[in-house]
Order: C-alpha cells, then sequence, then structure tokens
C-alpha cells in the first residue's frame, strides 16, 4: 500500500537570519506572515492565492549555523507555480530586481524561472503546458534554453494551475 497524497502542502527551510528571510520570501512572492513562534525562532507564510494554512515554514538558526555545501545530498529546490506565462515572466523581472535570479530554462511541458533566497536555498518558479499540450513531453523533462518571448506569444492568456482559491482578503 502507498501513501495517498495528493500534492505537497508546504515546505520548510532553516535559514540563517529569520527577518532577512521574511523579508526576502514576502517580497519575492507577496506571501503574507500567517504567525510566529517566538520560541523556535519561526515564521510561518502563505501565498496570497493559497487556499494552504501556510505555504512556507522559516526556521532561524543565528549566524554561526553552518551551510549545507551546494551538491550534498539533500534538497536541491523547491519549485512555485504560476497560472499564466505572463506570471511567470514577472518572476523573472522580480528575482532580477531582488539580485536573486539565477537562471532559466525550458523542460519541454514546464518553463521555468530559477532563483536563490539570501541562505543560498534554490528555488524554481514554473508554468505547465495546459496538459493536452505535453505532446512529446509527456515522459520526457529535458533541459532546454527558454525562449520566454516565444512562449509568451504562444501561450499568452493561457492559465494552468486548475482552481486557484480566493477568499477572505483576495485569499
Amino acid at each position: 500500500m502507498t501513501i495517498a497524497a495528493v500534492r505537497l502542502n508546504h515546505a520548510v527551510l532553516f535559514v540563517s537570519d529569520l527577518e532577512r528571510a521574511v523579508t526576502f520570501w514576502t517580497r519575492a512572492f507577496d506571501m503574507e506572515v500567517v504567525t510566529r513562534e517566538p520560541r523556535a525562532n519561526a515564521a510561518f507564510l502563505r501565498l496570497r492565492r493559497s487556499g494552504n494554512h501556510h505555504d512556507l515554514g522559516l526556521f532561524g538558526l543565528g549566524a554561526a549555523a553552518p551551510a549545507r555545501p551546494r551538491g550534498s545530498v539533500g534538497l536541491y529546490h523547491l519549485a512555485w507555480q504560476v497560472d499564466t506565462i505572463e506570471e511567470l515572466e514577472q518572476a523573472r523581472t522580480t528575482l532580477a530586481n531582488l539580485g536573486a535570479y539565477t537562471g532559466e530554462s525550458s523542460h519541454g511541458a514546464t518553463k521555468s524561472i530559477y532563483g536563490a533566497d539570501p541562505d543560498g536555498n534554490e528555488f524554481e518558479v514554473m508554468w505547465m503546458l495546459p496538459r493536452s499540450e505535453w505532446g512529446a513531453y509527456e515522459n520526457a523533462a529535458p533541459v532546454d534554453r527558454l525562449d520566454l518571448a516565444a512562449e509568451l506569444r504562444r501561450w499568452g492568456g493561457v492559465p494552468t494551475a486548475g482552481r486557484i482559491v480566493t477568499g477572505e482578503n483576495g485569499r
């Protein structure tokens, strides 16, 4: 028997400076701080259009905490999905303005922008083709150059993230 999960609900990161991390994630993704837990030096953040209690937990360890070397065993990156290709273009601009942009690529069925937070935790912002358009990418995940201008011309205005939860205060 397997676990019947439907999606990843939230991620938790260890960070060296909690306030610096909160500032970064709220500026980059317009997240709101749901709550703080001072005893654990932690903050819990939610995306504005999320139906989750929180999407990201941050636990501050202090400046003396050792950094995990890139390429060592452990989490490589998180991937945040956007609804439209225009939102992916905006993500690239936002990350560049924050000095957090690290690259981009096309993986066939998904188009991706990459960044890193102030502690070097890498993340992806991705947009997925409509399921009916996966074609040859159904069982493939190439790493190709992203031509975002061409993707915008082809896919502009096409939402693919599914139902976005809204409620009080635009959530």
